[in-house]
């Protein structure tokens, strides 16, 4: 983790933290000094209070609410909360997200909607309901506010199989992009960027690999062969780490990103540049 950037006095709330990227994006945050807002779906309540602890111990602040970011009533309630817990919101991190890998040709009207609650309208929501209290710390802090949304390398470019992910995360993409540069015009002083990991060794890495590999991608057929044909595809030969996507999160979160707006930064280990 980078601990030399302070974000003392500042509050982030991280969605999809429970686990995987989100859960360390939250315990960096709050290793930077952050209070932080651990939210995830009620049924993961147990690992998302095991990273409030984890978090605690380290001698951190954070605390662990339930939230589907597809249902509008949980946001409002879950800024309120904040609010009233935290009087404000500084940072706002957009990256609860689910994946479906299958054919297109076999996939669903209500798949595709699910995506979408999930991945999109769970990020328009955050942002529709936070602006409030980050255009309120904004004011408080020169840097302003900053909120950055988890894209994806696939929504970039293409990948086979994955097609209703690649939909989701590149409009996430043009959304940042959008709504960056409408509240620069509006005079907010809060900055909005999209962040593109590549394939990061999580459970959920691990479980579409089982899943492509039943499908023959690649030619493979089980799951470390699949594993290992990501591998392959990367130049630096290599999964990312969980804790270099949040390093990422942790500059875009901070001062030293204050002239960085509407950008998208892809942590693909140069996969996107080939």
């Amino acid at each position: 983790m980078i601990t030399s950037i302070n974000l003392g006095g500042k509050v982030a709330l991280v969605t999809g933290a429970a686990r995987g990227i989100g859960a360390a994006v939250a315990k960096t945050l709050a290793a930077a000094g952050a209070s932080v807002v651990v939210s995830d779906l009620e049924s993961c309540a147990k690992l998302g209070q095991r990273v409030v602890d984890e978090i605690a111990e380290s001698g951190g602040q954070a605390v662990f609410i339930g939230l589907d970011v597809s249902n509008e009533d949980n946001w409002q309630s879950v800024i309120q909360v904040v609010k009233e817990s935290y009087g404000g919101l500084d940072i706002l991190v957009n990256n609860a997200g689910v994946v479906l890998v299958k054919p297109v040709e076999e996939t669903g009207l209500e798949e595709l909607h699910r995506i979408t609650r999930v991945n999109i309208d769970g990020v328009f929501l955050g942002i529709k309901y936070a602006l409030p209290l980050l255009k309120e710390c904004s004011v408080r802090h020169k840097s302003g506010g900053s909120v950055i949304n988890f894209s994806s390398a696939m929504g970039i470019k293409g990948y086979p199989f994955g097609s209703l992910y690649s939909m989701s995360k590149g409009a996430i993409r043009l959304f940042s992009k959008s709504v960056a540069l409408e509240f620069a015009q509006l005079g907010y002083n809060v900055r909005v960027n999209s962040i593109h990991p590549g394939l990061v060794d999580t459970a959920m890495v691990d479980e579409e690999s089982q899943k492509l590999a039943a499908l023959g991608a690649m030619g493979t057929s089980t799951k470390e062969e699949m594993r290992q044909a990501f591998r392959n595809l990367n130049p630096l030969g290599r999964f990312g780490l969980p804790d270099e996507i949040a390093n990422t999160v942790l500059f875009l979160a901070s001062d030293l990103s204050s002239f960085v707006n509407g950008s998208e930064l892809v942590v693909d280990g140069g996969e996107t540049a080939q």
